[in-house]
């Protein structure tokens, strides 16, 4: 009798369907981003190029090409990355250090975080984030009988493997993009085992050693001073209205002006180059000057439902590895949705934090998506 054939390795997984509540949320997300990077950006891209549709032509390109790739990966079982985790660390750790060779790193707004590739640019960040997130997976899992322990579940993977990356973003100057990893890391730790008195009795007091460093640094120095400037007007941003407290006051006035339900889509005012570059971080305030605070609630709806089926769908996962992978994505959107919101709404100090699926970037944008048709087959591929 002849032996049957050995089943493809993948095949359960290409089968499964998806969430399809996560999946109408996020085309739902990504619709609204592109229709609010068209009406905020179409001032300061018709004065910049000469054409109106310059920035939302290049963010619909990105969103085409996003969705095919989720459409490829989407026949890939998430599983496959784990035998590639020790080499998307150091590839991390080679993309950020590539951002510092003269010719090939590429600054914009006086921050130089991108990579020039000729005919666009990527930001290695980006790449980082998704990077760590897997890389952390596959290591608290392979380690999950240990992670109670100091040295396995926080020195290694806290304190030796983390600052690497940690001071390679920070050269950038890329405070933000630090601490978005930071938490990232640190929740997918607590959620995997590790110990929470670990991180308060090691974690909080170097933690502060970091924080008083960067104020030290940014008081004495040139180094990161702007960032004194932002706490500063972030307390009253009238004490330097036309600088440092410019932008939030500008978005305050946008937030204010669109009431309960807005002046109407396309009618801002504050994006007729009040606000500056408003399709990129402070596209929040445009989108609340112009749908008002109904279209606000219903964004800010949109994210509670997609963190809401990401933890559904981490505790629904098959295994810890999807799991964790699954609680890091959720938290990557999350934590940058919190955060810009709060910063556009001068709830904390200005930083610079893009907006999931608003914010113009086309490599956040098309990492993002093709993390996401993985992420939405998670439930089903028990």
């Amino acid at each position: 009798m002849a032996k049957k054939k050995k089943e493809k390795k993948f095949s359960n997984f290409v089968d499964k369907p998806f969430d399809f509540i996560l999946f109408i949320v996020i085309l739902l997300l990504l619709a609204l981003g592109i229709v609010m990077v068209l009406s905020a950006s179409a001032p300061s891209a018709l004065a910049k190029t000469g054409n109106s549709y310059d920035y939302v032509t290049t963010q619909a390109v990105s969103a085409v090409i996003g969705i095919i790739l989720m459409l490829f990966i989407s026949k890939i079982d998430y599983r496959f990355y784990k035998k590639f985790y020790k080499m998307l660390y150091w590839v991390s750790i080679i993309l950020l250090v590539i951002v510092k060779i003269p010719g090939v790193g590429y600054e914009a707004n006086d921050a130089l975080r991108w990579i020039d590739l000729g005919f666009t640019t990527i930001q290695p960040s980006e790449i980082v984030k998704i990077a760590l997130i897997i890389f952390y997976a596959v290591y608290l899992t392979n380690n999950r009988d240990k992670l109670s322990e100091w040295k396995t579940g926080f020195l290694m993977p806290f304190i030796i493997l983390l600052p690497i990356m940690l001071i390679l973003v920070l050269i950038q100057d890329h405070l933000s993009a630090t601490l978005v990893i930071v938490a990232i890391v640190s929740i997918m730790m607590l959620t995997a085992g590790s110990k929470l008195k670990h991180f308060i009795l090691t974690g909080l007091p170097l933690a502060t050693a970091g924080g008083a460093g960067l104020f030290l640094l940014a008081k004495f120095t040139d180094k990161g001073a702007f960032r004194l400037s932002r706490l500063s007007v972030f307390l009253d941003p009238w004490i330097d209205p036309l600088g440092f407290g410019y932008q939030t006051i500008q978005s305050l006035y946008a937030i204010g002006s669109g009431g309960l339900f807005g002046l109407g889509l396309g009618n801002s005012k504050q994006k007729y180059l009040y606000i500056p570059e408003p399709q990129n971080d402070f596209i929040f305030s445009i989108l609340a000057e112009e749908l008002g605070f109904i279209g606000c609630i219903a964004v800010i709806l949109l994210f509670a439902i997609f963190i809401w089926r990401g933890i559904l769908i981490a505790m629904k996962a098959p295994d810890m590895y999807g799991s964790l992978v699954a609680v890091g994505i959720t938290s990557l959107v999350g934590i940058q949705a919190i955060i810009n919101i709060a910063v556009v709404t001068s709830s904390i100090p200005n930083t610079g934090m893009p907006l999931p699926f608003f914010s113009y970037g086309g490599t956040a944008l098309l990492i993002l998506l093709c993390s996401m048709r993985n992420f939405t087959k998670y439930f089903a591929s028990k």
